[in-house]
């Protein structure tokens, strides 16, 4: 999980952290979840489980911090195999002309504790358009296997699939929709301190 315990010792409380540091995304304790109502009556959950990407902190300047992350947007899994390939086709993701959904930050400005407001833009589905997103970080901690300094990043987002041209879709009886329009996608990120 991206979350340091919250006994953990604090990004703002370490000194000698208090400068513009490199981070960089631990693939394998990082995802991208997500959620979308399915006939309108229950919501299907998955992931993104190839992520990367850099962020650059600086938590006495949080203005000049900056991050940009990308997912791998074949490595979606729901659980279901059939359905996965379905949300791999052109009809959704079209993972074969758009391998990659990708966000990068314009703008980063300093919020309640530990707490930042991050706008930029999100490109899914080859479309991109502006978001704004509240995130929190914890730590950083130190890894009690490798001895580095590790970094907690979290935020959600609230997305309209057709937005991005992703409009696929089965009506039903009064009106509904086999797949909703609105996507809650949420991020959780360790990231380790870069060493070079």
């Amino acid at each position: 999980m991206a979350a340091a315990p919250e006994s953990g010792p604090s990004y703002l409380q370490n000194e000698r952290m208090n400068i513009m540091s490199k981070w960089i995304v631990d693939p394998d304790h990082s995802v991208a979840a997500f959620s979308i109502r399915h006939m309108m009556i229950a919501d299907v959950h998955g992931q993104f489980n190839k992520i990367a990407g850099t962020i650059y902190f600086d938590p006495a300047h949080i203005s000049d911090s900056k991050v940009e992350v990308t997912f791998d947007s074949s490595s979606i899994v729901t659980g279901i195999q059939k359905r996965d390939e379905h949300l791999k086709s052109a009809d959704f993701l079209d993972t074969a002309k758009h391998p990659v959904i990708s966000f990068k930050s314009s703008r980063i400005e300093a919020a309640n504790g530990n707490r930042a407001r991050v706008i930029g833009d999100i490109t899914l589905h080859g479309i991109t358009k502006q978001v704004n997103l509240e995130a929190e970080f914890f730590g950083p901690v130190k890894d009690p296997f490798g001895g580095g300094l590790t970094m907690g990043f979290s935020t959600s987002a609230l997305l309209n699939r057709e937005d991005y041209g992703i409009v696929w879709n089965q009506p039903m009886e009064d009106n509904g929709i086999m797949v909703g329009r609105e996507i809650r996608l949420i991020i959780n990120l360790e990231a380790d301190l870069a060493t070079e």
